[in-house]
This record gives structure tokens, C-alpha cells and sequence, in this order.
């Protein structure tokens, strides 16, 4: 299996809505199950990003299975997020991701400090922030609306010296 990131481009809306229109990807989410179209704007928006937003489109083997995000929180911290389509989930694609946004925003954009985010019941996304070194920092209260309700969020970092 060869992963790697390229910007995310137009041309993956199809691949994009292949995931985002599923119950199971967006189950913690404030956003999905996607229409084509809101799936398309997602993407024309991802597309025309400021420079501050990295999105890029994962790939394995040159398929679209994937997307991922390294927003640039000031010339010092980075924040990032990524989704697997569910067809691929427990093979190691999504800590492979965040591993590569790591290696991005630590070595080519100089952070400091990384940090993601994730539902309290989203154990998978919370084993992949772990995984790659990030280190548990507390839960932060209500911080998103989701179909069934206000969530929290758990934040986990990692520094640049750790």
C-alpha cells in the first residue's frame, strides 16, 4: 500500500461524496450525510482555500479513499483532521494521514505545536490521535452541534520536541 497526499482538486468530488454521503462518516460530524451538492461545495471551498488551509485528498495507490486537512492556526500551531472512507477503516490509512500532516506541518511549515480534535465517542479517531504521539489534554465542553446534540470534544497536541 503506497498513501500518499496531494492537494484536493475538483476533479474528487465524485470520490469525496462516495464517504461523505454515508451515515457512518459523518456520525460525529456536524456535517453529512452529504448531498452531491453539498458535497461539490465542500470541495470548490476546500479548492479555493486561503493559504492557511491545507486540504489535501488522500490517496492509496493512486485512488481518492480519503481527505485531510493541516489548517495553520498562526506562524506557530497547526490543526489537523482526516476521514477515510468506511470501506477502509482499522488499516492504518487514517494514522498514516495524520502521521504525514505531522511530518508536514512540523518540517516544511515550522509549527510548534499540532493539535486534533475528536468526539469523546469517536474511540477509532481518538486511538489514531494517540497513536501518532499526540498526547490527551482535556475534554473542551459543547463545542459542536451535532444530529443528536450539543458534543464535546477531546483535545489531544503533540509538540514539535516531543
Amino acid at each position: 500500500m503506497t498513501l500518499k497526499l496531494r492537494p484536493l482538486a475538483l476533479d474528487d468530488v465524485t470520490a469525496v461524496h462516495s464517504w461523505a454521503c454515508l451515515p457512518e462518516s459523518c456520525r460525529y460530524q456536524a456535517w453529512g450525510p452529504n448531498t452531491h451538492e453539498q458535497t461539490q461545495a465542500y470541495v470548490r471551498a476546500a479548492v479555493a482555500a486561503p493559504p492557511d488551509r491545507l486540504v489535501f485528498a488522500v490517496l492509496v495507490d493512486d485512488d481518492v479513499v480519503g481527505n485531510a486537512e493541516l489548517r495553520l492556526r498562526g506562524p506557530s500551531t497547526g490543526e489537523i483532521a482526516y476521514a477515510v472512507h468506511p470501506r477502509l477503516w482499522g488499516q492504518g490509512i487514517a494514522t498514516a494521514t495524520a502521521r504525514e500532516l505531522l511530518r508536514l506541518g512540523f518540517n516544511e511549515h515550522g509549527l510548534h505545536r499540532i493539535y486534533g480534535t475528536c468526539d469523546p465517542r469517536n474511540l477509532a479517531s481518538a486511538a489514531v490521535l494517540r497513536k501518532i504521539g499526540m498526547r490527551y489534554e482535556g475534554r473542551m465542553r459543547g463545542t459542536a452541534y451535532i444530529r443528536d446534540g450539543w458534543r464535546d470534544s477531546d483535545l489531544y497536541a503533540i509538540l514539535a520536541d516531543d
